[in-house]
């Protein structure tokens, strides 16, 4: 299966949106499609066995809508000065429409070659052509109307589009009767009214436009983070190139205020790196040779020289924004509510509108009458507000996430995260730095402590896992090579296994050496250790314990914090490590956690944490994202800590790029605001709809309340304008 997100061209509202993925959905060889009304694009998984883009093009067509081609960037609609000027003439127009047409009914000055019972021909000649220059405005509206409804996807743009065609009709058989000498249908013409209705959708959709581009706003920052252009040495000569220009392994130069360009590793020089972009560090950090560094990042003082590793599509920045762009093409398990309404919500308004014109006509009122209401149900039904509720929401709240250092993979996180009862965290790397240290070697051989040192660290370099840091860090630090290694084993859960001089050395915890049958006659010695909080390396070699090795860990300075404050928020939480019991106790007791569960296997925590699952508890699984992995999965959601670099080996649903446990309580907070907004959203939507609809057929006309088309129009834009102005709110929130 493939994947590709395609952008696509005239969506208006939530039925537009649905239509096409349900049609979509439809589709042989199409697993999978989500339409992003906001983000106007269609993320879709298809077999590129039995179909290609073309064809996915194709179906997009068919369906009533244009394919862009495939969606690479964020664009932010940018209104030219072209379009700003015919704005301002059209809103000039529609005044003056309103004006002649309604001017003298409530006793304005009346032009005198305008005036409809003195002057009607030129007056219906002046209403006429100013009706066709709005026609013509408003043609893609009705364009998309007529599409959508040849396709069985009636839309918003269908609704007026009938309203607008049927008035207009209406209003060209009067004129030509005007014309033959039936003077006293002068009075109904509905020219204004239609160019009434054209104007405020166009006013709607200007609106519109601007809040999605704010909603944008956040990941567009992502994106212009990397420098345009960066300099590259070739054959000891300096170049300067575009970022596209830049391969793997070209040699690229940065200056003291300048971007780095591409993921690289610095080859020459030192320097300070202002990384709080994408890990929150506020203060610059120390790089040098040999350090990984990320685009974007700014150089403050040092001159390097670097090598280009991530490139393009591969760098940080990418994978990050794919990220969230992909996020915001998942559809959280509220937005179905509103995707299932809307779905029906268009034919049912054109069945009550034509129910509503037929029963006015049974009734004997006029059929002027009875096709003002006709027109002004389908005018004031528009679900504009309900396509915009839940998606504004959370495509905003997924741009604060960003710029937090949170990134979700799926937007259903959003919802599911306030659920969250329960969070277990790992030990090394999640509750601590992960930095760990010698702190003490008990040595039980005839061995020196340097030479010990080279067999584990030798050993422990073949390792992924926290611990081999401290060995391989010990070498660097005192300049000691490492000895080749053979036959290497890694257990997870217990240790690393290896042979030195074809005598096998075997590394891990105490479970190993239960794993290999050897006598532990130490365990007072590793009581001792633990006991002051160190984590116990034993090593062995032809089943004689050689030494113990006490690594110590330094607990993260925000870690009390973050467990005080979930226990105010009557949030479980549980330490799941497999360290030894005595170790975990105490830094557990430090910080503020209760319940600790130890010397567990990989396998084993998968296990606890289905447990946990299976007494109705929400779990959030918080690890770093290597030895974690199972457990991360298995839980409700997984949360891993990692550095930028990481970001596109992890597989967890949330990645923490500021390796900063406060993120999860960020995470929970917006969690729990996006859904109380998207659910005031809904409510205004439904109720505007609930409230509108029955003013429009008629039902408080005898209390002397009524509307017509134009301020039928007002009142669907001011419905839009309350859900946006409410899911602007989010982005003033404080969430920690």
């Amino acid at each position: 299966m493939k994947k590709i997100i395609l952008s696509i061209e005239g969506m208006t509202c939530s039925a537009c949106s649905n239509g096409l993925e349900k049609y979509l959905n439809k589709q042989q060889g199409i697993k999978k499609a989500v339409v992003n009304l906001v983000m106007a694009n269609a993320m879709i998984e298809y077999d590129e066995k039995s179909l290609n883009q073309e064809k996915l093009e194709e179906f997009i067509y068919n369906a009533g809508f244009k394919s862009l081609g495939e969606f690479k960037e964020i664009k932010l609609e940018q209104k030219s000065k072209q379009e700003r000027n015919k704005f301002i003439v059209f809103t000039i127009l529609v005044i003056f429409i309103m004006y002649i047409s309604m001017g003298h009914m409530i006793n304005l000055p009346v032009i005198p070659f305008l005036n409809p019972r003195t002057n009607p021909i030129s007056y219906m000649a002046c209403l006429f052509l100013i009706t066709i220059c709005f026609m013509i405005y408003g043609f893609d509206i009705l364009k998309n109307g007529y599409k959508n409804f040849i396709h069985k996807t009636p839309n918003m743009d269908t609704l007026v589009g009938i309203g607008v065609i049927t008035s207009f009709l209406y209003s060209l058989s009067n004129m030509y009767l005007v014309i033959m000498g039936n003077t006293s249908l002068i009075e109904n013409l509905y020219f204004e009214s239609l160019c009434g209705v054209i104007y405020f959708i166009k006013l709607g959709r200007y609106i519109d436009g601007i809040s999605k581009d704010k909603t944008k706003e956040a990941i567009q920052k992502l994106v212009t983070i990397t420098p345009n252009k960066a300099t590259i040495k070739v054959n000891n000569e300096l170049k300067e190139v575009t970022l596209d220009e830049i391969k793997k392994g070209d040699i690229v130069i940065s200056k003291p205020g300048e971007k780095i360009a591409v993921d690289g590793e610095i080859i020459s020089g030192n320097t300070h790196l202002d990384e709080s972009f994408i890990t929150g560090e506020s203060k610059p950090v120390s790089r040098s040779v040999g350090d990984k560094i990320i685009a974007g990042s700014l150089n403050y003082d040092g001159y390097i020289e670097y090598k280009a590793i991530h490139i393009g599509k591969e760098s940080t920045i990418s994978e990050i924004v794919k990220l969230v762009v992909e996020a915001s093409n998942t559809k959280a398990p509220i937005a179905k509510i509103a995707d299932k309404v809307s779905s029906y919500f268009v034919p049912t308004v054109i069945i009550i509108a034509i129910l509503t014109f037929i029963l006015y006509l049974c009734i004997g009122e006029t059929f002027e009458n009875a096709l003002i209401t006709f027109v002004t149900v389908l005018v004031v039904a528009c679900p504009c507000s309900l396509g915009l509720a839940t998606p504004l929401a959370i495509i905003v709240s997924e741009g604060l996430c960003a710029t937090n250092g949170i990134l979700i993979k799926k937007s259903e996180i959003l919802e599911n995260a306030v659920k969250t009862n329960t969070i277990v965290f790992d030990k090394t790397g999640t509750l601590t730095y992960g930095k760990l240290q010698i702190k003490e070697i008990i040595n039980y051989s005839k061995i020196s402590k340097n030479k010990l040192l080279q067999i584990v660290g030798s050993i422990e370099s073949k390792s992924t896992h926290p611990i081999a840091n401290a060995f391989t860090d010990f070498l660097n630090k005192n300049k000691i090579n490492t000895i080749n290694v053979n036959n290497i084993k890694i257990l997870p859960g217990y240790g690393i296994i290896g042979k030195i001089d074809e005598k096998q050395i075997i590394l891990g915890n105490s479970k190993i050496l239960k794993k290999y049958k050897i006598v532990n006659t130490h365990i007072s010695d590793e009581k001792r250790l633990s006991d002051s909080g160190n984590t116990i390396v034993y090593v062995v070699q032809d089943k004689e314990v050689l030494a113990l090795i006490g690594i110590n860990d330094v607990i993260r300075e925000e870690a009390c914090n973050v467990i005080k404050i979930l226990n105010d928020m009557k949030i479980e939480t549980i330490m799941l490590t497999g360290d030894n019991e005595e170790t975990a106790k105490k830094i557990a007791s430090t910080i503020g956690i209760v319940n600790v569960i130890s010397n567990v296997l990989p396998k084993e925590k998968v296990e606890i944490i289905k447990k946990l699952k299976n007494e109705n508890k929400f779990v959030m699984m918080c690890g770093d994202g290597i030895n974690d992995s199972p457990a991360i999965a298995s839980s409700n959601i997984g949360v891993s800590v990692n550095s930028g670099t990481e970001i596109a080996m992890d597989s967890s649903d949330v990645i923490l790029t500021k390796d900063d446990l406060r993120s999860i309580v960020k995470l929970i907070n917006i969690s729990k605001k996006t859904i109380r907004n998207i659910k005031q959203n809904l409510f205004w939507a439904f109720f505007y709809n609930i409230l509108m609809i029955p003013i429009a057929i008629g039902i408080l006309k005898p209390f002397g309340i009524s509307i017509n088309p134009m301020l039928a129009s007002i009142a669907m834009i001011l419905s839009s304008i309350t859900v946006i102005l409410n899911t602007l709110r989010l982005k003033n929130k404080r969430f920690f």
